[in-house]
């Protein structure tokens, strides 16, 4: 007997690590698919705000039946339980709709993002094989001629009739394909990962209370639907009767947007990675934020601190999975004086199963690190057409009750805590994360072989786990513009996020003594492996900032005024960190011009542009007796219009401070205002109650101040009998009370409070 044979571990240990602290059994719709779950919502309530994008709002009742209309579309062309249906859409509500209508036609969705190189595109059509694709015009083009003249497309715009019953397809059952998404392949083969609807349902329910989800729930969708965080963003908010907010892809690149964003529609839940959210350390405070799920990549020990003081009133949730065991596999709720050094992932949730194995499948003793293998509901069936590698990674639960009981080889290392907790401590093999995104190295380097100069590629990850940047390394014939080459070649076939920031040629790999690759005998890359241009000095004072900016977040000794902000290592999250930047000089620039200009010369001329694009100033004074047109840039109005607002301003002019038109996002809440017959979709009504009179005035006099401090909250909207909306800032804005006396004989008090204030029943205007 061989010491490896040797059992070490106590029984009454190996009970408590792999069946004591696996005691997650807990009731759950087993039997309901992922859809099924929402339709159960749209009965509850079929006229709550189910989706919001830009100025565009969807009720549950309208969303699902946008849906059943594309639904009953696809089972026409004749889509059945586990056939692959591919969707490739614009950030819109045609997405949401799209991925409901392909699961209520017994489908499963394969997500195609738009953003991604058609290379890639490509390759995930050929090895899923959709005869079906829904796409708009913008996802049609992604894809190509080519690849949609061999599939029927469909687009989820063009809808021919409203259909208000929900598809019933007697096959289907909760054990049926809900999508397959694909990840990173370490033979240059992305894979696809095949997830059925009872994994979805579990993972989904079983976030319900801890997240404390409910029809107040606002939520954002920031992420790429081919990333399965994606799922939990969405159906977090439409099983629950909350509110699914769906931002532009300018919102989400620019973090200072994105985080205006979350303070403007009064966001409660938020899923980011923790490197978007390092990047808001200096962001002004959200008081609605309640919940803050953090995934992606290791939660580094200083952010629960940042958290705190970026959303005090949020309860911070680390999150840990891989796709292959549908989405969430462990939660750990960060406690409020939270100061280790350590962050665990936590405990695994409902019906999900932890092991730390050694190499031979046994449990390691308590804090040793194993290898974390994940069991329980929601495990993959396996890769899509790829046998060998799902019975490498899918293999049979030692430790299961049920028959046929399989787990994950996830190949990360882990170790428990004391407490049961546990402490994710990086990989087993070359597989990294980069900004959320999970990368199989594999992947860039066969695709960099496949390059006509390339003989052989290794990539690795440098920089800390916050701010890490890929550099290949390549034995390539000598070309002074490899790196610029090497960019192009891989910006055809890959996403953005798995572009090496540099290249770097070698005459060979180093070697170790026994013939294996030398990584830490590779060179570090200096300033000459980025793909550059000539060198050019900046000009002027926009191109001389810019260029300090860039050395700064890139690392660089130099940037020419021809260098492209990409392919010198930049990405989409050292674009939210430079534009703050150059807020800070006084200049300004969104995320799209820097996508669409992003050589410096020619992005130094928009900063320019938009640096003399200041906002006129306020001509509207203290000790004006009038209010003309000629005082008020900001918004074209006669002097009859102004008069007709100065008589409904409590006060006239003298508390009028400042008049000018509505943004797009205020014309739209007011078209949906001005829509309802009933109520408001956008107001929010809140019912406090007071031991005592004293604490009433107390928090009255502090709701003052409040108003007071914040222009917003003494701003009136006029539209009727204008030419144009306008919102006035008042300077004084007493906040109204209304005493009432009910009598309990008519109801309990706060049923009565809430019908009195019920937007549905009473208009406040």
């Amino acid at each position: 007997m061989s010491v490896r044979d040797l059992e070490i571990l106590p029984s009454e240990e190996c009970t408590l690590l792999t069946q004591t602290w696996n005691a997650t059994q807990h009731e759950y719709p087993s039997d309901l698919c992922l859809h099924q779950l929402f339709e159960q919502q749209v009965a509850l309530t079929p006229d709550a705000v189910a989706l919001v994008h830009g100025d565009q709002s969807l009720t549950y009742a309208e969303l699902n039946v946008r849906a059943n209309s594309l639904a009953y579309q696809l089972i026409q062309l004749g889509v059945k339980p586990d056939d692959l249906v591919a969707i490739c859409v614009a950030r819109s509500p045609a997405m949401i709709i799209g991925l409901l209508a392909i699961m209520k036609a017994g489908g499963a969705y394969v997500p195609l993002d738009p953003l991604y190189a058609s290379d890639r595109l490509t390759g995930i059509l050929d090895d899923a094989a959709p005869a079906i694709i829904v796409a708009d015009k913008v996802g049609s083009i992604a894809i190509g001629d080519v690849a949609l003249s061999t599939r029927v497309a469909v687009d989820p715009k063009a809808l021919d009739q409203d259909a208000i019953s929900n598809p019933q397809i007697t096959q289907l059952t909760s054990r049926h394909l809900a999508y397959v998404i694909y990840t990173s392949g370490s033979t240059g083969k992305p894979k696809g990962v095949t997830i059925e609807h009872q994994g979805v349902v579990n993972t989904i329910k079983s976030q319900q209370s801890i997240l404390n989800l409910g029809s107040s729930t606002r939520t954002t969708q920031f992420l790429s639907i081919s990333f399965d965080a994606s799922v939990h963003e969405i159906f977090t908010a439409l099983c629950f009767g909350g509110t699914l907010y769906l931002p532009h892809d300018d919102v989400r690149l620019d973090r200072h947007r994105m985080w205006d964003y979350l303070s403007r529609h009064s966001i409660t839940h938020t899923a980011l990675t923790p490197t978007i959210l390092l990047d808001c350390k200096d962001m002004s405070t959200l008081e609605t934020l309640h919940r803050v799920t953090v995934g992606g990549e290791a939660m580094p020990p200083t952010l629960p601190q940042i958290l705190k003081t970026l959303a005090p009133n949020s309860t911070i949730v680390n999150a840990y999975g891989p796709t292959e065991i549908t989405i969430t596999a462990t939660l750990w709720t960060c406690p409020p004086d939270f100061c280790e050094d350590i962050v665990p992932i936590g405990r695994p949730i409902d019906n999900k199963l932890i092991y730390l194995l050694d190499e031979q499948l046994r449990a390691v003793p308590l804090g040793a690190i194993g290898e974390m293998y994940i069991g329980g509901v929601g495990v993959a069936r396996g890769y899509l057409n790829r046998p060998q590698l799902t019975a490498e990674r899918f293999l049979p639960d030692p430790f299961a009750v049920e028959a046929g009981a399989r787990m994950y080889k996830t190949g990360d290392l882990a170790r428990y805590l004391p407490d049961g907790n546990i402490a994710y401590l990086g990989r087993t093999d070359h597989q990294v994360k980069i900004r959320g995104f999970r990368i199989e190295l594999g992947e860039i380097e066969a695709r960099l072989t496949e390059h006509p100069i390339v003989s052989e590629a290794v990539v690795v990850a440098l920089g800390e786990e916050t701010n890490r940047r890929l550099v290949a390394y390549v034995v390539a014939r000598p070309d002074e513009q490899l790196a610029n080459s090497l960019r192009s070649h891989l910006m055809e076939r890959l996403p953005e996020y798995m572009i090496p920031a540099a290249y770097v040629r070698l005459d060979m790999l180093p070697l170790t003594s026994n013939g294996k690759l030398d990584r830490r005998a590779l060179p570090a890359p200096d300033g000459n492996v980025f793909a550059r241009e000539t060198y050019e000095a900046p000009q002027g004072e926009a191109e001389t900032a810019l260029a300090q900016i860039w050395t700064e977040l890139l690392h660089l000794e130099r940037v020419s005024r021809h260098d492209n902000f990409f392919a010198l290592g930049g990405h989409s999250l050292l674009a939210m960190q430079m534009i703050e930047r150059l807020r800070r000089i006084g200049y300004s620039v969104s995320v799209r011009a820097l996508f669409d200009t992003p050589t410096l010369y020619v992005l130094a001329q928009s900063l320019q542009t938009q640096h003399a694009d200041l906002t006129p100033a306020n001509l509207i004074t203290s000790d004006i007796t009038t209010i003309t047109p000629d005082l008020l840039p900001l918004i074209d109005l006669t002097q009859l219009e102004i008069d007709h607002i100065i008589e409904q301003v409590p006060g006239g002019v003298a508390n009028i401070q400042d008049i000018y038109a509505l943004s797009p996002l205020q014309d739209g809440i007011l078209f949906h205002h001005m829509l309802a017959t009933k109520g408001d979709p956008y107001l929010l009504i809140t019912t406090l109650a007071f031991d005592n009179r004293a604490l009433l005035d107390r928090y009255l006099n502090a709701m003052q101040q409040i108003v007071n401090r914040h222009d917003i909250l003494r701003t009136a909207f006029f539209w009727k009998e204008l030419s144009t909306p306008a919102q006035v800032v008042l300077r004084h804005a007493p906040l109204s009370v209304t005493e009432l006396k009910l009598d309990p004989a008519d109801g309990p008090i706060p049923e009565q409070l809430k019908r009195r204030f019920d937007p549905h029943q009473h208009r406040i205007d």
